[in-house]
């Protein structure tokens, strides 16, 4: 990856599964910088679906972070983990200011199941 990148702002998606949560930071056009989960700092199976291993890959992505200069972000959350809570707490902790948190979780609301 290109350090060499330097930033005010950026925007962090968060795509949390029961299984896994995947962190990625883009420019605040969408267009990937880097990204971090659970896998990558090391956690294997079962422990990679933990708000503690996500807590670990979103530290590690705020040391990134900081090293692009971004002072501020805007967080997107995608998905019903148990990693959610604990990244943009993790986030707030480091330093870097969250200017806006918006829940981007897809919810059915027009089902014909059981309209008997």
């Amino acid at each position: 990856m290109a350090k060499n990148i330097k930033l005010e702002r950026a925007r962090v998606h968060i795509h949390a599964t029961f299984n896994n949560t995947i962190i990625t930071l883009t420019d605040l056009t969408g267009h990937p910088i880097t990204w971090k989960s659970p896998g990558v700092v090391g956690y294997k199976g079962s422990r990679k679906g933990t708000p503690y291993a996500a807590q670990i890959a979103a530290e590690s992505l705020t040391r990134e972070m900081k090293d692009y200069g971004i002072r501020s972000v805007i967080v997107t959350v995608n998905g019903t983990g148990s990693g959610r809570q604990s990244v943009i707490q993790t986030i707030k902790g480091s330093g870097i200011r969250v200017d806006e948190v918006k829940n981007v979780t897809p919810v059915a609301h027009s089902s014909t199941k059981g309209t008997r």
